[in-house]
């Protein structure tokens, strides 16, 4: 006998079905609860199946996000094989049928089918230390976007409170520009304070700077006051506004500085981040996300399943004599890897000065850029062209990782 589980999960709790073999189903399908007495009942479930056919049975579910997690935990945990389908996979194998049905029963059934139909491969764990890489990685990027859309709110309340602090620091996000408009939000206050009293509070808020520096900036700070032209405010609503922006702003900015570096010290004790960081146009940050979301490079076979998993490889469409020419890439992988490849792309093929000293321009990535001239010259657009090089440098990556070797320009 070839017994298997098919799990249909949902959040929280996943719908049961399992086969002794190939179109036998064992008993009435039933949902489990992801907490530790379902998968315990669960677990006893499949001790029964493995009595009853002689073989321990694995168990088949779909990627789910996080909803999979205690699931695949739980039976790794106790030496059961777990294989993990793609959605898009399974979607299809159920579009098979011409009744259209979907019922978490039916789900699950389908995922048993499968298993006798199709050459599914084992789920393979990444190691503890890339999962940790990725959930900070991927935290990062959240906060990073919270942190953009704050940003942007902020500024629409300053202009209409006091769009002439913009130009007082250099760094309008700074702590210390920050702390100042905190401490003097509208013109009103800045012109009521003494500038020896305005000063002395930038310098409290900077004390790496000099007093000369706060002196400096105090008087900035008076003239944009004289040159606001809300002299008066009337909306409190609008100081209110603002305070709760800052605040939320330092909140953001500590946490994503606590993020980078719990992120460069994890990254920083394994060699594939290493690796990356030699392959010119890859920066730490970069390099970091990469090996993320690749994880443990030996999931893949073959270089071509890893451009797969990126989602950069090229739709195809033919049908009789006809071929289609529109091929865009099909975007069904990681969406933040095609989004660090690109990032890395861009660095790579970009000028940049060979030495301070001398006005002479070279490409970051000599290899890359002449491989994306060539692609320009064939009248390939920007896009494409770039691409065309994130599918050349996954290539690099897969060779160098397999390899484990650093990057070097042949002469």
């Amino acid at each position: 006998m070839n017994p298997v589980i098919g799990l249909d999960v949902a959040k929280g709790e996943s719908q049961v079905q399992a086969f002794l073999d190939k179109k036998q189903p064992y008993k009435k399908s039933f949902k489990v609860a992801h907490t530790l007495e379902g998968l315990t009942i669960l677990l006893e479930f499949m001790r029964e199946i493995e009595v009853a056919s002689g073989e321990r049975p694995p168990i088949v579910l779909e990627s789910t996000g996080h909803y999979h997690t205690p699931v695949v935990q739980f039976f790794e945990d106790r030496g059961y094989l777990i294989i993990m389908v793609n959605p898009l996979v399974s979607y299809r194998a159920k579009s098979s049928s011409l009744r259209k049905v979907k019922t978490d029963i039916i789900d699950a059934r389908h995922l048993c089918e499968m298993f006798y139909k199709e050459d599914l491969e084992p789920y393979k764990q990444r190691g503890i230390q890339l999962l940790n890489l990725r959930h900070l990685t991927r935290q990062h990027e959240n906060i990073t976007g919270m942190y953009v859309q704050t940003k942007l709110q902020f500024q629409s309340v300053l202009d209409q409170v006091f769009p002439e602090y913009c130009g007082v620091f250099g760094d309008l996000y700074s702590d210390v520009s920050l702390l100042t408009l905190q401490a003097f939000p509208t013109s009103e206050e800045v012109m009521a304070t003494r500038e020896e009293t305005v000063a002395k509070k930038i310098k409290e808020f900077c004390k790496s700077r000099s007093q000369k520096w706060a002196n400096s900036q105090s008087e900035k700070l008076k003239a944009a006051a004289d040159r606001n032209p809300f002299q008066k405010t009337l909306y409190n609503s609008l100081i209110l506004s603002i305070n709760m922006y800052i605040k939320m702003l330092l909140e953001y900015k500590k946490h994503l500085s606590d993020l980078e570096r719990e992120i460069d010290a994890l990254a920083k004790s394994m060699e594939e981040y290493k690796i990356l960081q030699s392959i010119p146009g890859i920066g730490e940050k970069i390099a970091a996300t990469i090996i993320s979301e690749i994880g443990e490079i030996d999931r893949f076979n073959h270089p071509k399943k890893l451009v797969a998993f990126a989602g950069i490889d090229p739709s195809v469409f033919e049908s009789g004599t006809f071929k289609g020419t529109l091929n865009r890439i099909t975007k069904r992988g990681s969406s933040r890897l095609r989004h660090a490849l690109y990032m890395a792309v861009k660095s790579a093929i970009r000028d940049s000065r060979k030495k301070k000293t001398t006005d002479e321009l070279i490409p970051r990535n000599k290899r890359l850029r002449e491989f994306y001239d060539k692609k320009r010259e064939e009248g390939k657009p920007f896009k494409v062209a770039v691409i065309a090089c994130a599918n050349k440098l996954l290539h690099w990556i897969y060779a160098l990782l397999k390899n484990n070797s650093f990057f070097q320009y042949l002469t």
